[in-house]
């Protein structure tokens, strides 16, 4: 394949951001060695964005959540973030908070990144999560029940949006018997 069409492929793809794996695939490389060379002579090229190990972007005009979920593997937008969308909590927060396999806040460029860990069987664990764009993300009661999880006595400013029903289901994978108890007091706050 001509060098030339080597980014004309990154660029059919629909991704703002590639990570190695998404570049070999899109590419067909199979040699390390030859993969990372090629990456390398294009992000110094300015055809591709190194933002941190192993992710890159196209162009500066990324989205901010793809990134956070392509940083580490299995991950989804999750907590504060989906929270102040559905308008469950009010505050603003700067950072995109992210449940992933390690607790670190990375900073790339002027973003913030907060991953907060969860054990493997709830990460992988696919209720209450949905594929949106090129992301996952949880619901918000599945958003919801990761924050009192993690959090206890977190404060919500309006619960009324929350699906009992839902959250009472989704409870189940946390396999977390103080969990249900703190959901259910959560419930009889709203009623």
């Amino acid at each position: 394949m001509a060098t030339d069409n080597l980014i004309a492929k990154l660029y059919e793809s629909p991704k703002t951001i590639l990570t190695t794996k998404d570049i070999a695939l899109i590419w067909k490389e199979t040699n390390k060695v030859n993969l990372l060379s090629k990456i390398k002579y294009y992000a110094k090229q300015g055809s591709l964005i190194r933002l941190t190990r192993g992710v890159f972007a196209k162009s500066n005009e990324y989205d901010l959540k793809e990134l956070a979920t392509s940083i580490y593997t299995p991950s989804y937008i999750s907590f504060e973030t989906i929270l102040r969308e559905a308008g469950i909590i009010f505050q603003h927060h700067d950072a995109v908070f992210v449940a992933g396999p390690y607790p670190i806040t990375k900073k790339i460029g002027d973003h913030l990144i907060t991953f907060r860990k969860l054990k493997d069987s709830i990460l992988y664990n696919g209720l209450g999560i949905k594929q949106e764009k090129n992301y996952s993300i949880a619901t918000p009661e599945r958003a919801f029940l990761d924050t009192i999880y993690l959090s206890p006595k977190f404060y919500f400013d309006n619960l009324r949006s929350i699906n009992w029903e839902t959250c009472f289901e989704l409870v189940k994978i946390y396999n977390n018997k103080q969990l249900i108890k703190r959901l259910a007091t959560y419930q009889k706050y709203v009623q």
